[in-house]
């Protein structure tokens, strides 16, 4: 399909690449847009009406979602069900990390504007979408509390992570690797020791299961 016949919505995905890359210079801005319109053959002037309602912040969510879309195409819920759930949520998430190496300066720049106060809602939204679309790829179908702390602790775990990639100068960002395999760990301990205690079948203290074992005791 050409350029010229995409929606806007459409057009949104396609520049949203290419901004990331102009947005190495030039930052989340105009001159970044006109320099991935030029990139992917749009006009100048249909590519600022596709994020004439959002600006900067709605570049930076496309790319986002070019990156949702492709995690999706490329770790598939069939693909992700042959491995441990904590290498199902691994692989996700370093996956989005490839996704942006030789960015990092652009995500530096995305994270500082979805930080400002004016943004936070935004941006928690969509962090809280990426990371429910990471979940669901791994298996997850809780439809309880179980499905909103789920969702929450691996934006955080996802948001600690990037915050250590961007400054990550070690060969092949070891460094962020090892910081990933920690935090994951961490959350799998703490899932641990949540299903143990909210479990409903595991053993209760009973007063008189107590008395009783007291006059009868086991032999």
């Amino acid at each position: 399909m050409e350029v010229a016949d995409l929606t806007l919505d459409e057009l949104r995905l396609v520049l949203a690449p290419a901004i990331a890359d102009a947005a190495i210079f030039d930052g989340w801005s105009d001159a970044a847009l006109e320099a991935a319109a030029n990139q992917v053959g749009a006009d100048h002037d249909v590519a600022r009406l596709a994020f004439k309602d959002d600006g900067a912040l709605g570049m930076i969510t496309a790319w986002i979602d070019t990156i949702d879309l492709a995690m999706e195409a490329e770790l598939p819920a069939t693909r992700l069900a042959q491995m441990k759930i904590r290498e199902r949520i691994r692989n996700l998430v370093q996956f989005r990390l490839d996704a942006v190496a030789g960015r990092e300066e652009a995500l530096r720049r995305a994270l500082a504007i979805m930080a400002m106060p004016q943004n936070a809602a935004k941006s928690l939204k969509t962090g809280w979408n990426s990371a429910d679309i990471m979940w669901r790829l791994a298996g997850d179908t809780a439809t309880d509390y179980n499905h909103y702390t789920k969702r929450a602790i691996l934006a955080s775990l996802y948001g600690a992570t990037l915050a250590v990639f961007v400054d990550d100068e070690s060969e092949d960002k070891a460094e962020t690797r090892a910081f990933l395999d920690r935090r994951i760990e961490g959350v799998m301990k703490f899932e641990k020791v949540k299903a143990k205690w909210l479990n409903p079948e595991r053993e209760h203290f009973s007063m008189s299961r107590f008395l009783g074992r007291l006059r009868y005791p086991a032999r």
